[in-house]
């Protein structure tokens, strides 16, 4: 009889690109698969879509893509890739129409939210609202408008250079304060407390993984003595980050949006649900 400890643990799905009937090439000798295939990049045109956990509408959304984002295809099927963010490696399934050519950006939007415009003026017609951290390609400037490679516009004080960061992550995190909840969401019209992390350490120049465990696996180091501003605290299912040692600022399901705190009152009220603080964790 085969002795269970060794038995090969599969990759993490959510992290690896694979399913019973294909898997990426680069899986190749970890994951038995009848078809093996190298996928092809993309870039997001729509102003946001949803990574889903199933090729349907229905299906629950596990994470976002902003526009100018890159998605990995390993799968077309119908309306409906199937492949891997390329910003965290997570996967899912993506509606194709979201998709484009893959492309080179430049900047990315800074500000909380903007608009793309037809011309270079604020009373023409927005084309679509996109939120912080989207991804655009600039091709030059006139006036107070960056022009995009499309030839529409943005107003160029709400974009940076996409290599620009800020050193403030607490800073960012706390321009979504009173921002929607919304379980999935990565954009500022809702957005999840996982998201609220990635967003604020990506503006600051910082990789992250999406979910609140992979970023307790990873982003700094555990502390035991006094809390201090910037420290991310982690419960089963959960993360929020510190203000201040007595002020946790989070997106969470009790208010419906990000909020800002008592620490201590927080976690007495999501230990109920969650147990207590796993971690505390400072980034280094």
């Amino acid at each position: 009889m085969a002795d269970p400890s060794n038995a090969r643990t599969k990759p993490d799905p959510r992290l690896n690109p694979w399913r019973d009937d294909i898997a990426a090439e680069h899986l190749r000798g970890e994951i038995e698969a009848p078809t093996y295939v190298r996928g092809h990049d993309r870039t997001v045109v729509a102003p946001v879509t949803a990574l889903r956990r199933a090729p349907a509408q229905g299906a629950m959304m596990d994470s976002q893509l902003l526009l100018g984002e890159k998605f990995r295809v390993y799968e077309e099927r119908g309306a409906w890739v199937w492949g891997q963010a390329r910003h965290d490696d997570y996967v899912g399934y993506m509606l194709a129409d979201d998709l484009g050519p893959d492309i080179t950006t430049t900047h990315r939007v800074t500000a909380l939210r903007s608009f793309i415009y037809t011309d270079p003026d604020i009373k023409s017609r927005p084309l679509m609202a996109v939120s912080m951290g989207a991804r655009l390609g600039v091709t030059g400037n006139e006036g107070v408008f960056d022009i995009l490679a499309d030839g529409s516009y943005i107003f160029a004080d709400h974009i940076g250079p996409q290599d620009a960061h800020v050193s403030d992550f607490v800073g960012v995190a706390e321009r979504f304060l009173g921002v929607p909840y919304l379980w999935g969401g990565r954009e500022s019209l809702g957005l999840d407390c996982s998201a609220l992390v990635q967003i604020a350490l990506s503006m600051s120049g910082q990789a992250c993984p999406r979910d609140s465990d992979m970023q307790e696996a990873v982003l700094g180091v555990p502390i035991s003595g006094l809390a201090r501003r910037g420290d991310l605290v982690f419960w089963k299912g959960h993360v929020g980050i510190l203000r201040d040692a007595d002020t946790l600022l989070h997106a969470n399901a009790t208010h419906m949006c990000v909020a800002s705190e008592p620490f201590a009152q927080a976690s007495a009220r999501i230990g109920e649900a969650a147990g207590d603080i796993r971690q505390i964790r400072r980034l280094v």
